[in-house]
């Protein structure tokens, strides 16, 4: 007897936890695994933020907490989004939950119906087009390619547009491109939006802290189009809290409510603790997180140089987050023994199990030609990796 429903047999597994539970497995047989598969600092949460989660503890908040947070972080979200993003969202406009991605399904449950298109930009994060499937809304897919470092034009944006578009949702900096827009690129895109009203724009700045270019531009911050603008952070990424589970939005106020009654009968407000420690987090001076910004571009350049050395591969500068993205097809056909590779799913396999270093096939985002290597690890382990793979690629005939 099948007791599973339709929707969640349709759903598929995250392909990034998918390699590294792959990795993890191998490791666990004693096989040596460089885990370059999942999108994790590894760097530890600041003392300033570990203190206030500790004195939070012995002061007792222990108890349920409201819905959409406590009100001390309501206001503390509120002003971090004035001071560092020029957003105006007031604390009833913000919902506190467990992580950036349960903050973005909330939104995709409050408005997607049946039949809706949501626009993707490809490539996007992983779990994006399966959450809006999960809703039963339309997957429309924009195309990309590294020559255009991944970004769409207004052209573009406006063809994809119709009477049925619910939602445009997209990622700036970009899993797993590492793609950041410009402030002059994302005022062009708004050209676009103003001329459609139907549309809600979903903006993930969850790698905010992570750029490298200058100064990152919210695209909520522009007035024509800010209220229908929902603005997706949290502090997994920036203040390495991947594991405290929190994000947040600021949103238009009747998706906020509507997100807190969704989430009010799934998961209740965001744990106590990480509340009472993310306040002290919001509260800092964002240059607290310099010395991370500027380790993991030192990993950012270093890996560049080195997969430039990998024959048939191609790669983008990325201006923001942690991951490279090269355009791999040169390999698709190719053998290693009885072993082919038909796409980037079987090569990130051979790469696995041959040159044991774990990433991820570019299909899972949306651009079956790439893979994605995360370089959130050491510049040891980083070279350790890169040598792996043009030692695994050079194998292949």
């Amino acid at each position: 007897m099948n007791f599973l429903s339709n929707r969640v047999e349709k759903l598929a597994e995250s392909e990034t936890l998918a390699m590294a539970r792959l990795g993890n497995e191998l490791k666990e047989k004693g096989v040596n695994v460089i885990n370059m598969s999942i999108g994790e600092p590894d760097f530890a949460t600041p003392d300033f933020v570990k203190l206030a989660a500790k004195e939070a503890i012995d002061k007792n908040f222990s108890y349920y907490t409201p819905v959409p947070g406590y009100k001390d972080l309501l206001e503390a979200i509120s002003h971090k989004f004035k001071r560092d993003n020029n957003l105006n969202y007031k604390p009833s406009q913000i919902v506190a939950s467990t992580g950036a991605k349960h903050s973005i399904i909330n939104v995709v449950m409050a408005t997607v119906n049946p039949g809706d298109e949501v626009i993707l930009p490809a490539p996007y994060w992983v779990s994006y087009s399966e959450m809006v499937m999960l809703n039963e809304g339309v997957v429309v897919t924009m195309e990309t390619d590294i020559k255009s470092d991944f970004k769409i034009t207004p052209a573009q944006l406006e063809k994809a547009i119709t009477p049925k578009t619910k939602m445009f949702l997209f990622s700036n900096p970009c899993n797993p491109t590492g793609t950041m827009y410009t402030e002059k690129e994302l005022r062009a895109l708004a050209e676009v939006f103003k001329k459609n009203p139907h549309v809600l724009i979903v903006s993930d700045e969850i790698y905010e802290h992570i750029s490298f270019e200058g100064k990152m531009f919210s695209i909520g911050s522009i007035p024509e189009i800010a209220d229908r603008t929902v603005t997706v952070n949290g502090l997994s990424k920036g203040f390495a809290m991947t594991g405290w589970r929190l994000g947040y939005i600021g949103a238009p106020e009747a998706v906020a409510k509507a997100c807190v009654k969704i989430q009010g009968q799934f998961t209740s407000g965001a744990n106590s603790i990480t509340q009472k420690a993310a306040i002290v987090a919001l509260k800092a001076d964002p240059a607290v997180v310099k010395p991370m910004q500027e380790a993991f571009l030192r990993r950012r350049d270093l890996l560049i140089s080195l997969m430039k050395e990998v024959p048939h591969t191609t790669i983008n500068n990325p201006g923001g987050a942690f991951y490279l993205f090269p355009e791999i097809s040169h390999y698709f056909g190719k053998r290693h023994g009885e072993n082919v590779i038909n796409n980037a799913k079987d090569l990130c396999m051979y790469l696995l199990n041959q040159g044991h270093v774990a990433l991820t096939p570019g299909g899972a985002f949306g651009a079956p030609n790439y893979i994605r290597l995360s370089y959130a690890t050491s510049e040891d382990i980083i070279r350790d990796a890169v040598a792996r793979i043009k030692k695994a690629l050079s194998e292949l005939q």
